[in-house]
């Protein structure tokens, strides 16, 4: 099958779950359930964005929760200190993603440099910075107690949000997919596989480290945004380590270096979370569901070593080789 073939079949697929999604809150009137969907296509945009810097450049960040939390507080501030409206929500999300792009630019020219353990130390180091800071600017943050704050008037209702979540997923999803097999996608994936030969190809692979680094901040600022719009509340918890590490076990899980994997991933684990956690409430041996969350995370991981997209896709083409293999010419009949 050749790859033109294949993109069609992949596009038929993705239109007919674009379809589903689309038709679902017509179909199920469960409010819970239509929430659980919005946040899976939250911590999807989040985990998508860790991708790209993982997945197709090798970069390990454990910083990657503060450029969520800019986005979230940029969101929060400025719909409690302007006014709840469509324009300024916009503008909310434009001023995250321009502060997330800076800083990002910054991070990584100060730390790409390094080797992956050493920048992954710093980022976690700088993340911690920022979230002391917010901890104690508390005239504006409001410190660990965090604050409310209003949503504009149309997403008091849950499926108008839905649906605004999932058309920002949508774009992020073919803008990073156009991105990744771009020329430019494919020197980072260079870079993944042999960054010195790179280099003496002529590259300068800091110039597009530093790239993947602030497409990754900017979509990740996307959906911190988003998130706090969906709770109508926002803390610091929004820029510790839980939520670079739920976006890294979203990307290894479903599968690096696939833009599919780490949706995939946060369908896993949000729904992992929801009902192991409710039945906690139901079942006392659930009480400890964390345990459990961790059985799931290691049987994922074994059975699934290349994340299950990539597991999947590797199965896919062992068969396709085998097919493949040309039979074995009669030999000539002797005159």
């Amino acid at each position: 099958m050749n790859q033109p073939a294949l993109l069609s079949k992949q596009n038929i697929i993705f239109a007919i779950l674009l379809v589903v999604l689309v038709a679902f809150p017509f179909v199920a009137d469960s409010r819970t359930l239509t929430i659980l969907l919005t946040q899976i296509f939250i911590f999807g945009i989040l985990a998508m964005s860790y991708d790209i810097l993982l997945g197709y450049t090798g970069i390990v960040s454990f910083g990657h929760a503060m450029f969520f939390g800019i986005g979230a507080y940029s969101t929060a501030i400025m719909l409690k200190e302007i006014q709840p409206t469509i324009p300024v929500f916009i503008g909310s999300i434009v001023v995250g993603m321009v502060l997330a792009g800076i800083l990002s630019f910054f991070v990584g020219l100060l730390t790409l440099r390094l080797k992956s353990h050493f920048f992954a130390m710093l980022t976690l180091a700088i993340s911690g910075l920022l979230l002391v800071v917010a901890e104690k600017w508390r005239s504006v943050t409001k410190g660990n107690d965090g604050f409310t704050f209003r949503a504009p008037d149309v997403f008091k209702d849950r499926i108008v949000f839905y649906f605004c979540v999932l058309a920002c997923l949508v774009i992020v999803f073919l803008i990073l997919r156009r991105f990744v097999n771009s020329p430019l996608g494919r020197v980072l994936i260079a870079i993944r596989e042999n960054e010195q030969r790179t280099r003496s190809l002529g590259f300068k692979t800091l110039h597009y480290k530093v790239i993947s680094s602030i497409v990754a901040g900017v979509i990740a600022s996307l959906a911190g945004s988003l998130y706090a719009i969906s709770l109508r509340f926002v803390n610091t918890s929004m820029m510790t380590m839980d939520i670079t590490l739920d976006a890294l076990l979203m990307t290894i899980i479903g599968g690096v270096g696939t833009l599919v994997g780490p949706l995939v991933g946060s369908v896993v684990i949000e729904f992992a979370q929801h009902y192991l956690s409710g039945l906690a409430r139901d079942y006392p041996i659930f009480e400890r569901w964390i345990i459990f969350f961790g059985i799931i995370y290691i049987l994922a991981v074994v059975f699934f070593p290349k994340g299950i997209v990539g597991s999947i896709l590797t199965k896919i083409s062992k068969w396709k080789q085998r097919d493949q293999v040309p039979l074995p010419e009669s030999k000539e009949r002797s005159k």
